[in-house]
């Protein structure tokens, strides 16, 4: 994949082989299965093309084109005045209304251009904005039917809501004087070579009934996160939603930091904090879809269906009941373009994951269909080249600006290309996720008896990605532990949960395989499974039940709606011994490398015992699967000869085991060829435990 990492990431950009064609097709190498769909490869890049073309000819490139927020929206100058535009071409008239005028809807008319921005400058009086600091705003336009409307601006920056008044968001002008406005204090940390995430939502990160805060997370959480060795923080439901229980997924304002956690300058110090610890911060980013509500979203808002999403039923998401985006129309893509851009530059976060990315890349966005792995299914008529081409110039104008930015795309069809560079004619995306990974755990644990697991399955399925295309792996995934799921240990223990997880009680033979599978699911999932690894918020010490946002079908309650971070905090209960194993794999991937390694050499999958043995980033990994054997003297090949020492092991008392293998043991290599290494050693594995190996020169 030399030809990958020595090309540019740009369509305006060269091969890294100038043998290899600069027009979309240079993937193909890589490829060949892809050769039958040149001329689609070609149509978008070709397209990608011609939109920045038009965006340097019209508006003076990418970098001045995702700067909207410095021209739309609120923006005071430096001697206090304010400026205030919107793109609302249906309007025949426009009005600024808000605290600041008594909300007259007649006294201050705002300007159109030739393009339906609507524009007013509010000159500064005696040197101060005339509009005060967090004091609410809207604009109201008449229609050409003599409606009138009012709408909160799509470009605001704040928004808030008082539950006792309305469950709507109404518009605040956020302009803090210079003493109120966080001063970022530390560099952000460069771009990681390994990236371990950890997904969090900040209001549900304490065990309390109520929403936690920024500030809160700040001081409790991210600590947490830095002991356990986590060096990315995946942050959803940051974008403003209006419904709590959407997870963040229903967003309404899109320039906004959900209020329901403090304030933008609260979020601010919590970013810069994380940098400070070294931690890589990505925004989980919603561009799929957006809310259907008009009073205090994006939809209809100038009186039309067609503004920024799409007319009629092309418009509208069938299971989502949301509104789909135009990403074939100018203004659309400055408005996102912009809002990657906004988040880069006021928050300082790391980069993003794509939220929805299926959705985005076909018309039918994966609605009823079942991708099986052939090709057509990726290109035709299908997919959606506008959709799939604002990606491009997302990746473009993010990669270009922001060299160490991270770009995760969540796609469940397996999209060829997704995470190539655009210059031979991929989509530019850093990483892709693995989402077949917890789907089988999930399904495994519902239907097999362990008897039944099937060891060749389960390798193929952790190291069947795409080759040079790079993959986060995950055991379990926010969403299975929804209401109407489980999390992976609540699957494996389910009652005894709540009766044996003390150290004060029995360890029961449930608890026993409970504790034992989670800790080695996460750790071939790390080894095997690609070239990241996520882990959700409370799922590294097997967070019991299940998520449930306070919703009228629960009477509003908090109970699920939060992370007891109390139960690993509790010496006298086996949570910590998860805990404490996952800080322990992160660690160690730090040391080693691993995730940024070559892929692995298989070496063993032995359906009988049980067994799998792999070789990566020097280490040798060792899973005993077997539900009832463990194995004395077992023999494993491995390629590097030596001396080698445990350097981890699920069955460690410090991690809730009971210590078979005694630390410190020197297992010394034999140069006799087994299962296809030049070396072998002799281990004793037992029954549900792992251990991984190094050689005694890199300890």
């Amino acid at each position: 994949m030399a030809l990958n990492s020595t090309s540019d990431n740009s369509v305006m950009g060269e091969p890294g082989d100038n043998k290899v064609p600069a027009d979309g097709t240079g993937v193909v190498q890589l490829d060949p299965w892809l050769s039958p769909f040149k001329d689609a490869l070609r149509s978008r890049y070709s397209h990608a093309q011609k939109w920045i073309k038009t965006i340097n000819d019209t508006e003076g490139g990418l970098e001045k084109f995702s700067r909207g927020f410095e021209k739309y929206g609120f923006n005071v100058h430096g001697n206090g005045d304010i400026t205030y535009r919107e793109w609302a071409p249906n309007a025949t008239q426009a009005f600024l209304i808000g605290d600041f005028n008594d909300w007259n809807r007649e006294s201050i008319p705002m300007k159109r251009d030739d393009f339906g921005v609507w524009e007013i400058t509010l000159p500064a009086k005696d040197g101060q904005p005339a509009i005060p600091h967090n004091t609410k705003v809207k604009i109201s336009m008449i229609l050409p039917s003599g409606e009138r409307i009012e709408r909160i601006p799509a470009w605001i920056k704040r928004v808030t809501q008082d539950i006792n008044v309305s469950p709507a968001y109404e518009g605040v002008f956020w302009n803090p004087p210079e003493s109120e406005r966080y001063v970022f204090k530390n560099q952000k940390p460069p771009k990681p070579e390994s990236v371990r995430i950890y997904e969090a939502h900040v209001g549900i990160s304490s065990p309390e009934l109520r929403i936690t805060t920024y500030k809160e997370f700040t001081k409790n959480v991210l600590p947490r996160i830095h002991h356990l060795g986590y060096n990315v923080i995946q942050l959803m439901a940051i974008m403003e939603h209006a419904y709590y229980a959407s997870f963040g997924y229903q967003v309404n304002s899109f320039f906004a930091a959900s209020s329901r956690f403090g304030t933008p300058e609260d979020l601010k110090e919590l970013i810069d904090t994380a940098h400070g610890m070294s931690i890589t911060i990505l925004l989980d980013v919603v561009h799929s879809h957006a809310s259907k509500n008009v009073i205090d979203g994006l939809n209809e808002f100038d009186g039309t269906d067609h503004l920024y999403f799409h007319s009629g039923a092309k418009g509208k998401h069938e299971l989502w009941d949301s509104r789909l985006f135009n990403y074939g129309h100018h203004e659309v893509l400055r408005f996102l373009l912009s809002n990657l851009r906004f988040w880069m530059e006021e928050y300082q976060f790391d980069g993003f994951r794509f939220d929805g990315v299926t959705s985005m890349l076909y018309t039918h966005h994966g609605i009823g269909t079942g991708f099986s792995g052939g090709y057509h299914e990726y290109f035709g008529p299908g997919v959606d080249e506008d959709g799939v081409v604002y990606l491009m110039l997302a990746n473009e104008m993010l990669h270009e600006l922001y060299p160490n930015c991270i770009t995760i795309a969540e796609d469940v069809s397996g999209m060829p290309a997704l995470c190539l560079v655009l210059s031979l004619g991929g989509i530019g995306f850093d990483y892709r996720l693995a989402m077949a990974i917890p789907d089988m755990y999930i399904k495994w644990l519902k239907e097999k008896q362990d008897s039944e697991w099937d060891m060749g399955a389960l390798t193929f399925t952790l190291t069947n990605r795409r080759h040079g295309e790079k993959t986060i792996a995950y055991a379990e995934s926010h969403d299975q532990a929804l209401v109407g799921d489980k999390s992976l240990l609540m699957w494996l223990c389910d009652k005894e949960l709540y009766t044996h997880m003390s150290i004060l009680t029995e360890f029961t033979p449930v608890i026993e395989r409970g504790l034992s599978l989670h800790k080695m699911i996460r750790l071939i999932t790390h080894g095997l499974g690609g070239e990241g690894y996520l882990n959700f918020e409370g799922n590294e010490f097997g967070h019991p039940e299940w998520l449930d946002f306070p919703r009228a079908g629960n009477d509003n309650s908090f109970w699920y709606a939060r992370r007891q971070f109390n139960l690993p905090d509790d010496k006298d209960l086996r949570y910590k011994f998860l805990n404490e194993f996952d800080s322990k794999m992160q660690w160690l991937e730090q040391k080693y490398g691993w995730l940024h390694s070559p892929q692995a050499y298989l070496s063993l999958k032995n359906e009988l015992d049980k067994v799998i043995v792999f070789e990566r980033a020097g280490l040798l990994w060792i899973f005993n699967f077997h539900p009832t054997q463990s194995f004395a003297d077992y023999r494993v090949g491995v390629e590097q000869g030596g001396t080698y020492q445990v350097v981890l092991d699920t069955d460690d008392p410090e991690f809730g085991g009971f210590g078979r293998n005694v630390k410190g043991t020197r297992f010394f290599t034999t140069p006799f060829e087994w299962n296809g290494r030049r070396n072998f050693i002799q281990v004793y594995i037992p029954v549900r435990t792992a251990i991984v190996l190094a050689l005694e020169s890199t300890l």
